[in-house]
């Protein structure tokens, strides 16, 4: 592969840390698949540098608030650079998981759900547990659940003192599973799909990143009819949304209906993220995947120019 790639991560979010280790993991594979490599680190100091980067195409590595909301998609695009990733009007859609919820409820299963901009909000709940949550955060950041009346209205308190709009939801206590969808040289793939079983209560940031603390199976064993639906519906998600060349799917399973919750469209690419777990469960390599989105996103780009 004869290309200049810049592979930009790091970021001023709270995943700054994750998207790092991303960053980090897609450099090597560029580089074992003959790409010339440069390594960028985000940083709002750094943003006049990256416009000026001479390369053929931006891998966008980044997670979190000024990385797959939208933001740089569109800084990208009206610099006109190229970059992998769904763009920017998608990227800002699925960062929002409760705009999210109104554009997909005909498509999906979604669980009981009200926005919260203020404790006025609160008045008239009665589902408990249930999920108070930040509408445009990633990584089960600022995630709670709350059992009680008291306690969501403790920690709606303590998240509006950060977020101006949350996410409030029944609880639905399932099987956490998570679709990864990659753009290919034969169009869209779903690859094998994943239950999560974390040792806490659920998959929050600590269960997400910390060895030991989760166990994953895939493919996962779920009867063939519910696993078509799934698959189905998750690809619907991606195709409605605009997703293009990765991105997850996350949701509950329970009762054999699946509760779809969020779209992740740049999902992480740790020694511990799903979607690599997800490729090798399909025999593929981490550089498999890659040249994928590398394939996916120089196609759109010629088609584009």
């Amino acid at each position: 592969m004869s290309r200049r790639i810049a592979v930009v991560y790091g970021g001023f979010s709270s995943e700054r840390d994750v998207s790092v280790k991303s960053g980090s993991n897609i450099s090597k594979s560029l580089e074992r698949l003959g790409a010339e490599v440069i390594g960028f680190d985000l940083k709002r100091d750094r943003i006049a540098s990256l416009l000026s980067l001479k390369a053929d195409l931006f891998f966008l590595a980044l997670h979190g608030k000024f990385g797959e909301d939208g933001t740089v998609q569109g800084l990208m695009e009206l610099a006109g650079l190229p970059y992998t990733s769904s763009d920017s009007r998608t990227s800002a859609v699925c960062f929002d998981k409760e705009i999210t919820y109104r554009l997909v409820k005909a498509e999906v299963d979604l669980p009981l759900w009200k926005k919260v901009i203020s404790e006025k909000d609160l008045e008239g709940w009665k589902i408990f547990p249930c999920v108070i949550k930040p509408t445009r955060e990633g990584s089960s950041i600022g995630v709670f659940i709350c059992d009680d009346a008291s306690t969501l209205i403790n920690r709606t308190r303590l998240l509006l003192d950060v977020y101006d709009s949350l996410l409030l939801e029944e609880y639905i206590d399932g099987r956490e599973i998570t679709v990864s969808i990659i753009d290919s040289r034969e169009g869209i793939k779903v690859l094998p799909v994943l239950e999560i079983k974390p040792k806490r209560r659920f998959y929050d940031y600590e269960a997400k990143y910390t060895p030991g603390l989760t166990e994953f199976v895939v493919p996962a064993p779920i009867e063939r009819s519910t696993l078509e639906s799934i698959i189905e519906k998750s690809v619907a998600v991606y195709k409605l949304l605009g997703c293009r060349d990765f991105a997850r799917v996350d949701g509950i399973l329970k009762g054999g209906v699946f509760y779809f919750l969020e779209v992740n469209t740049i999902p992480g690419m740790t020694d511990l993220s799903d979607l690599p777990m997800s490729a090798r469960a399909a025999g593929m390599t981490f550089d498999d995947v890659v040249l994928d989105i590398i394939e996916a996103a120089d196609k759109r780009n010629r088609r584009e120019s």
